[in-house]
């Protein structure tokens, strides 16, 4: 029997590729490797075995169960046994339902059968209503104070706005409601029209369409809510407890209580005062260990707290509740914001005895003529006419170099000049009495006189209009030549920009990050890790008995408030909230806005002193604006442009974010306009704001890659001082400075492209901003200074 011969391929045959499995190996290259063998982790579980498809039904149907359940539990516990009443705030948005709110909060308490109102004796009343198993807080914060209507917000758990029926909301009215939406409310704001008597009923659907289409533009709107009957009023209520509850991270962190009862209690001295504060825990504990922030007052450490028997409970007991006393103990916080600044840390070695006999020696000896009886050190401070002359403009290296402030001098010679006193003045007065003689008596009605001096003396500001004026023209070459400015012909440019340096490329040259920073930055705190220091600070637990839970009925003592301060919590609605460790201590923080859409449309310049509301804490402050954009180096931004994301960096005590921020402007005869909002970025002193200065020059001769160009200096050292920094063309060209030509400030340039005639020569220079320390942890609020205007 023949073998089978095997069959050979022959050179035609196919020869597929390789399945390519990209980074990972295959499945038969896993099993190739192992060879059969298992991973030690697999053997060593135990019980593990597959769910049958009903089975893992069954139990994300227990999990999905169990959550809704979990959810359905903390809804119902709202206002109810062992929880805070729910806090409304009722706030007019036009001064025609100032007068309403008292009846508006009447019918509220009145409109539930069986309810029971209680009042604590100041603006907070509380109403209790069996019927729905929750209890309410109603409190009004006046109209005319937008920081107590922010403070008052801040706490509440949910908001009625009050329109005219007629005319909406007021211009002020919009101010209000714009700056309450912007800090964040749990709930979606309750929209209720004011006492509609002059409306005919058929006409009242239409009006709450008007409403409706007015306020779309701010939040949705699903209703428009009336009391006319008792049926609307039983609803309001029930919407107010059954309300979808956002989740507010701000206020879930930190405990807070809205102030029912104040009380001043004077110590021996001035400053060593005690405030209580009594109401209910909100949020979440209230250390007796940490410090506490009053906004308007300040940061307070507590002397105690005391848990109160509930003024409204939902259930009658015979026994009365357990009194606690809570006391701090030694790990108490301290009021420490700043760090003391050692002077000598920076310094070397003190020179030894030696050292200072060797540097007497090798001082140079100098001939001066000088009074009889000077001692050698007092003639060391004597200059003579050579030593006054090199200490002139260009001595000074510690002098301002900022364009800025040679802007803002150019603007103070704008104010007008005062008159000269002496013998012109004396003849001016002499001229005026011969004129009085030549001059008649004549009756002129009231109307016609007099009328523009008035005019000119209650509206008009002279001055402040002509820095306007300025300030609106900088804005102006400023967007149309951002950064650009000219070179001063009385001052070296390499005088005028020795703080400046050039950079290969913004984005990734180096920058050193602790150069040459201000003295005021060894009087902040920093973390090497602000996240890390964040996530440490909010996973921490406190110990047990020193904190006040969430629902008691508790007295916040404070101590250490002075006397001073009687006058800003007088007659006002206080709001206390339980600070993070830390968050007392200054730094540098970065805050994240965008204009508003009712902001003010002036141009608003870096620096300029701005009120701050960040999260829980109002305080004043003149911050550098600087681009929102990724990278180690942010460009500086001369003015606040409208559209734009820009960073202001302040001095201001660390917060931990997430938190609100509102930005006010405080313009004479306008008033506090909320000028931006946003959010707070971090805490970081490290943060390069990078000001760019572009000295612009013009081809004067242009060969091919060559040209000369003019106006960018006026002598020969500044050309020689600027010669290594690379040179940019507005149509994108590249080059470098060649050679200086002459004395009077031409440049040969070289480029790496054809040049044009009607192409701009640029030169970038750049600098490192700092903030500067104009904290001010009290502002003053503007409807108290016009009040106390009016009372004097």
């Amino acid at each position: 029997m023949a073998s089978q011969e095997a069959h050979r391929s022959g050179p035609w045959k196919q020869s597929n590729k390789g399945h390519k499995t990209g980074r990972h190996r295959s499945k038969g290259a896993v099993e190739k490797i192992n060879r059969g063998r298992v991973s030690v982790k697999v053997c060593s579980k135990k019980g593990v075995k597959v769910q049958r498809r009903v089975d893992r039904k069954n139990q994300l149907m227990m999990a999905r169960n169990q959550a809704r359940q979990e959810a359905l539990a903390k809804k119902r516990s709202l206002g109810g046994a062992g929880s805070p009443p729910i806090l409304v705030a009722v706030v007019p948005l036009s001064e025609t339902q100032e007068e309403h709110v008292k009846a508006t909060m009447e019918k509220i308490n009145g409109a539930v059968e069986e309810s029971q109102v209680v009042s604590t004796g100041g603006k907070i009343h509380h109403l209790q209503v069996p019927r729905f198993k929750q209890r309410f807080s109603l409190i009004a914060p006046r109209f005319d104070s937008l920081y107590e209507i922010l403070d008052a917000t801040k706490v509440c758990d949910s908001v009625i706005f009050l329109l005219c029926p007629h005319t909406g909301m007021s211009e002020r009215g919009e101010l209000i409601l714009s700056s309450v939406l912007a800090q964040s409310i749990p709930t979606d704001p309750i929209v209720l029209l004011g006492s509609p008597d002059e409306i005919p009923p058929n006409k009242m659907n239409e009006v709450k369409k008007l409403m409706v289409k007015a306020l779309e533009r701010k939040f949705p709107v699903e209703k428009v809510h009336t009391l006319q009957t008792d049926s609307e009023a039983v609803n309001l209520v029930r919407t107010l407890g059954s309300q979808k509850r956002k989740s507010n991270v701000m206020r879930e962190r930190r405990g807070n209580l809205i102030a029912e009862s104040v009380k001043y209690i004077p110590g021996a001295d001035l400053s060593d005062g005690c405030l209580e504060l009594t109401g209910f825990v909100r949020g979440a504990d209230i250390s007796v260990n940490r410090l506490v922030h009053v906004p308007g007052l300040g940061d307070f450490q507590l002397d105690r707290i005391e848990k109160l028997q509930d003024p409204c409970p939902m259930a009658r007991r015979n026994d009365m509740e357990e009194v606690k006393v809570l006391k701090p103990d030694e790990g108490q916080e301290d009021l420490e914001t700043e760090n003391a600044p050692d002077g000598m840390d920076g310094e070397q070695t003190w020179p030894t005895e030696e050292e200072l006999q060797e540097a007497e020696q090798n001082a140079l000896k100098k001939t001066k003529r000088v009074p009889k009886g000077t001692s050698e050190y007092q003639a060391a401070w004597i200059l003579e006419e050579e030593e006054e002359g090199a200490a002139g403009p260009h001595g000074d290296n510690d002098q301002e170099e900022d364009d800025s402030d040679m802007e803002e001098d150019d603007m103070d010679n704008l104010e007008p000049p005062l008159e000269e006193e002496g013998e012109d003045s004396d003849q001016e007065s002499g001229d005026d009495y011969e004129a009085d003689e030549a001059m008649e008596n004549m009756s002129v009605t009231e109307s016609t006189a007099g009328n523009t001096e008035d005019y000119d003396k209650k509206h008009v500001n002279f001055s402040e209009e002509v820095n306007e004026m300025e300030r609106i023209k900088q804005e102006r070459m400023e967007a149309m030549f951002p950064d650009e400015i000219d070179t001063p012909m009385d001052t070296h440019a390499r005088i005028r920009f020795q703080k400046y340096r050039g950079l290969k490329s913004f984005r990734t040259s180096a920058w050193d990050k602790k150069e040459n920073l201000p003295y005021d930055y060894a009087r902040i705190f920093q973390f090497e890790n602000f996240l890390r220091t964040r996530k440490r600070v909010l996973s921490e637990e406190l110990a047990e008995g020193t904190y006040a839970e969430v629902g008691w009925y508790v007295k916040v003592v404070l101590k250490g408030v002075g006397a001073h301060l009687k006058t800003q919590f007088e007659g006002r609605v206080l709001s206390l909230v339980s600070l993070l460790p830390h968050e007392h201590r200054m730094s540098v923080v970065n805050l994240a806005v965008r204009r508003a859409q009712i902001s003010h449309k002036l141009p608003v310049k870096s620096k300029t002193h701005l009120i701050f509301q960040c999260g829980w804490r109002r305080f004043g402050a003149g911050a550098i604006f600087s681009q929102h954009t990724t990278g180690s180096k942010h460009k500086y931004e001369r003015f606040f442009r409208e559209g734009s994301t820009v960073v202001m960096t302040t001095f201001a005590p660390i917060m931990f974010p997430p938190a609100p921020v509102l930005v006010f402007q405080d313009l004479p005869g306008q008033g506090h306009t909320l000028l931006a909002t946003g959010t707070f970025l971090n805490a970081d002193p490290d943060r390069l704001v990078i000001k760019r200065t572009i000295l612009s020059g013009h081809p004067y001769r242009v060969h091919k890659k060559t040209a000369t160009v003019r106006f960018m200096f006026f002598n020969r050292e500044d050309i020689n001082w600027f010669k290594p920094i690379e040179l940019k063309s507005k149509q994108g060209r590249r080059g470098h400075i060649k050679e200086p030509l002459g004395t009077h400030g031409h440049m040969k340039c070289i480029f790496d492209g054809q040049m044009s005639q009607q192409d701009t020569v640029m030169l970038n220079l750049y600098k490192r901003v700092f903030p500067k320390w104009t904290y001010d942890p009290y502002p003053m609020d503007p409807e108290q200074v016009d009040m106390d205007k009016m009372d004097s």
